[in-house]
Parts: structure tokens; sequence; C-alpha cells
């Protein structure tokens, strides 16, 4: 499946945002707090509206590892779904597999949780699934393939990382296995995301 490869480090400074959640981002952003290239600590235009609002969809692209059409494809969706676009958008983002196994605390980064289930290390309702984009439903039972429970660089993050789960999770004894009780509310998300300017990106 395609994902970025491209230069991580230089898409957190852009954004503001650490957006790959790993260590080197925050230092960078720490030690370099504005924008790359030649002119990014002198830049004095105002920002358009418009660079305001893709600024707000490129973060939420990143955060969550889609593509162009990939998240274009789930806009379109949320727009048909019942309910407010945006919060719809920020839900579906949300349920996504490698999502929960990284919101879960068995991952470090969503980069990684990708990586987990693509490696087929995850299992849905007792069933091992290997698609990042999968989308979690409310009362799904999401778990650590046995073998995964094994695994050091697994068992080191349960360890160590100390991962608040979201309320809408519930989280079963071993720490192994996590059931989605609810569908996420917005206050329940926290990414730095204003979804409204994706919905009027799009709305142009």
């Amino acid at each position: 499946m395609a994902r970025y490869t491209g230069p991580k480090v230089k898409i957190s400074r852009r954004l503001g945002v650490n957006i790959f959640e790993n260590e080197k981002g925050s230092k960078a952003l720490e030690k370099r707090p504005y924008p790359p290239g030649e002119h990014g600590r002198s830049r004095r235009r105002q920002p358009s509206e418009y660079s305001f609002q893709l600024q707000e969809k490129q973060k939420a692209k990143h955060i969550y590892g889609l593509l162009e059409r990939q998240f274009e494809n789930l806009y379109k969706e949320a727009t048909r779904s019942k309910g407010v676009t945006g919060e719809n958008l920020l839900r579906f983002l949300e349920q996504r597999l490698d999502n929960i196994v990284f919101r879960a605390g068995w991952a470090s980064t969503r980069p990684q949780a990708r990586q987990f289930v693509n490696h087929g290390l995850i299992d849905v309702n007792g069933r091992r699934v290997d698609i990042p984009s999968y989308r979690v439903r409310k009362g799904d039972v999401v778990s650590l393939r046995t073998k995964s429970q094994a695994m050091i660089v697994i068992q080191h993050n349960i360890d160590t990382l100390d991962a608040r789960l979201p309320a809408w999770f519930d989280a079963g004894e071993d720490g192994k296995s996590i059931t989605v009780r609810e569908l996420p509310l917005r206050e329940q998300i926290d990414v730095p995301v204003r979804e409204q300017l994706i919905v009027e990106l799009y709305s142009k």
C-alpha cells in the first residue's frame, strides 16, 4: 500500500506540529520553530485564508498517514453520512485500525502502528486483519495476536508509553486487548486540527 516516504521533519516544521510524533520532530521544532527553506525564518507575508485551510488538511492527512486520493474519498464519504461533515471525517480517521493500535499504546507512533497492522500482528474480533485503513465499529474487540504479545518492541511500548486510553475504549485486563465501547465524540479526539477549515476548503 502506498504511503508517504519523503522528509518528515520538514513537514512538521512547515505545519508547526510534530506530525509524526517522533523525538526527532520534537527536537527540530524546539531548535528551529519556523518553516524550512532559505526564507523560512524571515517570512512576513500574511497567510491567506486558503493557506490556512490547506494547512489544516495537510495536518490531518499526514497525522493519520493518508495520501491525497484516500483523504478526498474519506471526505466525500463524510459528506454523505448523517451528522456534521468535519466531525464525521475525524471520526472516520480515528476508527482506522492503525490509529486504534496507536491509541491502545501498543505502538509509539501511528507509522509504527501501521507497520504492525501490515505485518499481521493484530486481530479484530478474533480474526487477523492486516489492512491499516480497516474501520473498526462499535463493539469490536481489537487485540494483539498471541505471537505478537511476546515481541520486545510491543512489550516495551506497553511498559514505557503509559498511554492514556480514550474514553471510548474499554481495556482488557491484560492490556493486550481493547473493546470499542462507543464511537468517539469530537471532544474526545485530541488532534490539533480545525476540521471546519477542511470542510471550507473542499466546499469551494
